[in-house]
């Protein structure tokens, strides 16, 4: 009696076929495969083929009251989106500062009265240390101010949620994840 193949597990104890490494394993390579200067090899984006590589290489220390507010932007407006959400948001706080249209600190834009609704009474509440969101919007933030990754609504300015209809006359950009963003 011949045994049946399913086929949706054929080959697999195939010694042929390529193995796909897992997360661990990537990271251990990644890690192996890093310059002796990781302090700079580690924060650099470049150095990586996709967003979430860098993402996940970026040291977690806080550089500055700067990138602490880019980084509460990016948790408190995105920390459920996906890293090109969370990196396009960002940009549109990095964007800001450049616009000569709004404050041009990082944080000035973010305790812009009526801007960001996370912030009450000009003060940006520290996200929690020890959270894994608070720990990837630190490592976007820190992705996003190097500007080494290109967004598909780099130039944007706005930005909601879909479940919102502000009724802007602006210029749609794109979308990403539940956000839309405008120029």
């Amino acid at each position: 009696m011949a045994q049946e193949t399913d086929p949706a597990t054929a080959g697999i104890n195939d010694p042929n076929l390529t193995q796909v490494p897992t997360m661990a394993e990537a990271l251990a390579d990644l890690e192996a495969d890093a310059p002796a200067d990781t302090e700079t090899a580690l924060t650099d984006p470049a150095d990586y083929a996709t967003l979430a590589a860098a993402v996940a290489a970026q040291p977690l220390a806080v550089d500055d009251e700067e990138l602490n507010c880019l980084a509460a932007g990016v948790y408190y407006e995105s920390k459920g989106e996906p890293l090109e959400g969370q990196l396009a948001v960002a940009e549109v706080i990095l964007n800001r500062t450049s616009s000569g249209r709004f404050p041009r600190s990082v944080c000035g834009v973010l305790k812009q009265r009526g801007q960001f609704s996370f912030v009450r009474g000009g003060s940006i509440p520290q996200p929690p240390a020890s959270a894994k969101a608070w720990k990837t919007a630190l490592a976007v933030a820190k992705v996003a101010r190097a500007d080494k990754w290109d967004s598909k609504v780099s130039n944007a300015l706005y930005f909601h949620a879909r479940y919102v209809s502000p009724g802007w006359r602006r210029a749609r950009v794109g979308s990403v994840g539940n956000h839309i963003f405008y120029r």
